[in-house]
Parts: structure tokens; sequence; C-alpha cells
């Protein structure tokens, strides 16, 4: 007689999760934080184009203030670190609650932000970002991005460094290239870990792509 097929179980390892959401108050906020966003570029009429004099050379055509924009005391600025910080305390909660004491909740602490003005032709190279836990971007204005011409999109990158080394009909799940292309949506903030190797591919277009950037630490509460 033939034994009954085995039972298979299947294991998830080694995942890289992502989120992604809308700010329920982007419209209310938008022009408020564009015009904000424009007079600190003029007010600071900084000559670097990168301010953060952060990676220089992986980053062509695009304004980037420095590393410390959400800590304006300006009220839509001080709006929307409140709405980040509680949007990142919630996921690291949702993702860490299995390896917390019962109970316990994150709390976000926005360390790092900044602000990136593309211009036609700009774009920012594969990179990461160390020194903390979770990242975000926030698209305030995506200008003319656009997914099927990969126009302006952000690339994430897969953090697994062999899995490419051979491809067949078993290694489809994969998804054969190594990358995912994420589509650029006004109002969106996608949320990282902060190993995760992402680019900014050339953005061509006559309206500036703008947005908002930001790194954080979580403490257990």
């Amino acid at each position: 007689m033939y034994s009954e097929s085995p039972e298979i179980e299947s294991i998830n390892t080694w995942t890289s999760p992502l989120f992604v959401t809308t700010n329920p108050d982007h419209e209310f906020l938008k022009e408020d934080l564009l015009n904000y966003i424009y007079n600190h570029q003029k007010l600071h009429n900084q000559t670097k184009a990168v301010a953060s004099e952060v990676a220089v050379s992986a980053k062509h055509q695009l304004f980037e203030s420095k590393l410390c924009f959400l800590e304006s005391d300006e009220p839509v600025i001080l709006e929307l670190r409140r709405m980040l910080e509680e949007l990142l305390s919630a996921i690291a909660t949702q993702v860490n609650t299995p390896y917390w004491p019962e109970g316990a909740e994150g709390d976000a602490t926005i360390i790092e932000s900044w602000f990136h003005v593309t211009k036609d032709g700009g774009y920012h190279d594969i990179h990461s970002h160390p020194n903390c836990s979770w990242c975000g971007i926030y698209y305030l204005d995506v200008g003319e991005c656009e997914l099927g011409t990969r126009n302006g999109i952000n690339r994430f990158y897969d953090p697994r460094n062999n899995a490419d080394h051979y491809g067949d009909a078993g290694t489809a799940y994969l998804s054969e290239q190594g990358f995912w292309d994420f589509q650029p949506v006004e109002g969106q903030i996608v949320i990282f870990p902060s190993y995760l190797k992402h680019s900014a591919l050339p953005y061509f277009g006559q309206k500036d792509r703008v947005v908002i950037a930001f790194n954080s630490i979580v403490d257990l509460i």
C-alpha cells in the first residue's frame, strides 16, 4: 500500500517587512510643507546641493537638506513628526510583540530627517541607512514618477546576497531579478528596516519630485 503524503510545514524565514500607508492629512499639510521646504531652501541659500554632506557622489541633480529637518518648531513640522513617530511606534510594536515582554510597546524617536527636491535627471544611488532601526520615505509630491517606465521610482534590493547565484524554475519565487520596484504615490509613506538597500532611479520631468525621509530608533516602554 502507498503511504499518505507527509504533512509539510512552511517556515517563512529571513523576511524583510515593508509597510505602506497613506497620510490621512496629506491634502491638509501638503501646501504648507512644500512652502516650508522651498522657503527653507532659499533661506539657507546653500552653495552645496547636498547640505547633509552625506554620500555626495551618490546623488545627482537633487537638493538634500541637513539631517534635522523635522526638528523645527513650526506647527506643520511638529504635526508631521508626531504622526510619523506614532506610525513608527505602531509598526515596531506589531513586528516585535512576539519577542517583547507581554504588554510592552515601542516608542519611536526620529533621530535624522531630511528632504529631497529632485530635478530633471536627478537620482540617488543604492545605499542603506546605518545607526538606526526603521526608516521611511514620505512622498510629498511625486512629480512625473511612473512605474511602467521606472521614472523616479524607489528600488529596494534583495538583502540575501547569494539568492541569485543560480536560477531555474525552482527559484521563480525569488522574483528572478533581486530587486523590487516601488511606485511613488503622493501622500504615501513607506516604512522599511534600515539594513534594506534601496535607490531612487533617475527622474525625468519638469515638475520637482519632493520627498521627506527619516531614520528612527525604538525604545521599549
